[in-house]
């Protein structure tokens, strides 16, 4: 009752609000970050002091006579995560953020990273650093121009290179008098030494043919056929992306964290199998599952991993074409294919044919969708309950949802690293907390719960937004353009092979129209139990047309600078529509089944046919949830599922009289009894 009174005055409400929030923020600011212009100058205790790390890569770029060396933030197949031992940046810089690259000069050192990571760097980077905020390349060429010298070398591996990446330096050089030079041992590597973590060792194993679409022999039946029909006629594909090859023989191991991968490269030809891969991880079973001991056409040769440069180059040679993915190729095997032997495109015909699900792939995915609602139900029931008590942090908060999907059947973990963020954390689109820093979970604020799980029949991604309060007039506007935005775009009706980035549009729009906007991707693509973020997805501005049996996530979001954040993210798959006259158009199934937060939902503005849409969702959720609490006798969550996925009314709340609460109490009673 006292926070509704405020509505009167907002402008006086959003002053305290300001008041009470920031000056503490502001403190812990001083505390939490770096501060390199005082003297002595300040660093706090999460800082990495990396002086010797750094005497140590200038003796190695000494000995090979170079002015810098770049550090990226990848490993040799253009991974979205990295094994331990792959974070060489993290290593030397001790910014443990995914997205940056570091530079190293014979007098200076910088690190370029994005507005998600600018906090968390100067936590992180001692006062050897600089930190920049522009990224790219022309950034850093500027930057390397001003601290080397005319004839300076700049040295980097051609491994952690894409193609596009090398061209792309490679050009902002030209005519500087600097040279880019490749140099094959990396540098970090020879200063990490003994310390480095080893390279993974777990066993490789087979998915079961129950989670699999097809077997792997039809897989690569299919990719080959493809090869036969394309125009310029390679004669062998290249696979650099590990969830490639993962997929092509239903193969898994856990190398990269929250991604069931194993290192590996394949190199399919027209006559022969072979995988690069570490062949002590393998047991007899999967050998002679993978006709190992063979060499005919469906026989996987073993080769090293080490060896794959050589063995590619070796295969050039002859009278060949190999057909690569630009987008996952590192610079390093690029190099060793002749131009006029390579059949180049963005993505590789495994990763274009992994992005459509068959049947079977589409039924497990929808089911381990059914099975994610349970452990997020069960959050947000516990939520409510605990948040008031004040005993709830973000941090405790997203251990308990991993534990809850732990227990789930199936499970093999989550599938990225839990973005639980309350207020205005949520303001950053992807923020994670830690165990060091982090802010309680309240009633008066915002909490934006972004997480999934990997199950061997598929992986998920859902991401909702709750207030356990009274939330401003603005906040319940702003949330509900964002799901009026996820509404349009679930429900939209568009030509087959229609580009994604044509349809985007409609799930900002509601936001358009009040100058409202979000400045992250509406959508990524999904895999069966591989990448949360599969390539190509449908929204991306270098993706492939969408086609039926695609998976995307929908996940518009709006973000209010140092006060909350709202995203509402639905796994949706491509379906052909019903039209009134034939044609052939698409729409989507969302898959996700947890309810959005009523509270903060204003139906008014709403059209009918939305309205409609998201009741009907309601009652999906009810018919495949349901049961499956019932059936587990978890009463108190399929209580709360039934209170949150009552229809909505356009029409104002009014009094329900004795006859009509007496009705729905009777028909709750009778539903909980099935």
């Amino acid at each position: 009752m006292a926070l509704a009174s405020w509505g009167c005055y907002p402008w006086l409400f959003l002053l305290c609000a300001y008041a009470w929030g920031h000056p503490k923020q502001v403190d812990l600011k001083r505390e939490d970050v770096r501060n390199c212009s005082t003297s002595p100058q300040y660093l706090p205790v999460t800082a990495v002091n990396t002086t010797a790390q750094l005497i140590a890569l200038r003796q190695q770029m000494h000995n090979k006579n170079l002015s810098a060396y770049i550090i990226p933030d990848t490993d040799a197949h253009m991974s979205e995560y990295i094994g331990e031992h792959d974070k060489r940046r993290a290593w030397i810089t001790g910014f443990t953020g995914s997205a940056g690259t570091a530079v190293v000069t014979m007098g200076k050192a910088g690190l370029w990273t994005d507005s998600r990571y600018w906090t968390q760097a100067e936590r992180e980077i001692d006062c050897n650093w600089e930190l920049h905020k522009k990224v790219g390349t022309a950034p850093i060429v500027n930057w390397l121009l001003t601290k080397i010298p005319a004839g300076g070398r700049v040295g980097f591996d051609p491994l952690l290179f894409s193609i596009d990446s090398w061209e792309s330096y490679n050009m902002a050089l030209q005519g500087s008098d600097r040279e880019l030079v490749s140099i094959t041992a990396n540098l970090v590597d020879l200063v990490w030494g003994s310390e480095r973590p080893p390279v993974p060792s777990q066993p490789i194993y087979i998915l079961q043919e129950a989670f699999t679409g097809s077997t792997w022999q039809e897989k690569v039946s299919s990719i080959r056929s493809q090869m036969q029909k394309h125009h310029k006629a390679p004669t062998a594909v290249l696979l650099s992306a590990l969830d490639e090859t993962a997929w092509l023989f239903n193969l898994r191991s856990s190398d990269i964290p929250y991604n069931p991968f194993f290192y590996s490269y394949t190199l399919l030809t027209d006559s022969s199998i072979r995988l690069f891969v570490n062949k002590s991880r393998f047991n007899s079973e999967t050998l002679q599952y993978l006709n190992s001991s063979c060499t005919g056409s469906m026989c996987v040769q073993l080769e090293d991993y080490s060896q794959v440069c050589d063995s590619v180059q070796a295969y050039a040679s002859g009278a060949v074409r190999i057909w690569i993915g630009t987008s996952y190729t590192t610079y390093g095997i690029y190099k060793v294919i002749p131009e006029e032997k390579l059949v180049a495109d963005t993505y590789s015909p495994v990763m274009v044919t992994k992005a459509v699900k068959n049947s079977k792939e589409q039924d497990l995915l929808k089911a381990s969708h059914v099975r994610d609602a349970v452990p997020m139900i069960r959050y947000l029931v516990w939520l409510e309950k605990n948040v008031p008590k004040g005993t709830v942090d973000e941090f405790s908060g997203a251990e308990l949802l991993d534990k809850f999907r732990g227990e789930e059947e199936y499970s093999s973990g989550p599938s990225f690293k839990t973005i639980s963020a309350s207020g205005l954390n949520a303001a950053l689109a992807h923020y994670s907390p830690t165990k060091e820093l982090h802010r309680k979970l309240s009633s008066d604020e915002m909490y934006l719960l972004d997480s999934g799980g990997q199950y061997w029949d598929g992986t998920t991604d859902i991401t909702r937004t709750v207030h356990w309060g009274t939330p401003s007039a603005f906040q319940k506007e702003a949330y509900t353009r964002v799901l009026i935005g996820n509404i349009d775009l679930s429900r939209l009706v568009f030509p087959a092979a229609t580009s994604g980035q044509v349809v985007e549009a409609f799930a900002r729009r509601a936001l358009w129209d009040v100058g409202l906007n979000y400045g992250h991707g509406t959508g990524h693509g999904i895999g069966n139990f591989l990448s949360v973020h599969e390539w190509p997805g449908v929204f991306q501005s270098s993706s492939i047309t969408t086609h039926k049996g695609m998976f995307t996530s929908i996940e518009p979001g709006y973000y209010q600078d140092k006060e909350f954040g709202i995203r509402l993210e639905d796994v949706a798959l491509v379906v052909e529509a019903k039209t009134k006259y034939p044609g052939t158009y698409l729409t989507f199934e969302v898959v996700s089944l947890v309810p959005y937060d009523r509270n903060l939902i204003d139906v008014s503005l709403l059209s009918p046919e939305q309205l409609q849409y998201l009741n009907h969702y309601y009652q999906t959720i009810r018919e495949k949830v349901g049961p499956e609490l019932q059936r587990r006798q978890l009463l108190e969550e399929f209580a709360w599922l039934q209170q949150h996925t009552k229809p909505l009314s356009s029409k104002a709340p009014c009094t329900i009289s004795l006859a009509s609460l007496l009705a729905v109490s009777i028909l709750a009673i009778l539903s909980w009894s099935v």
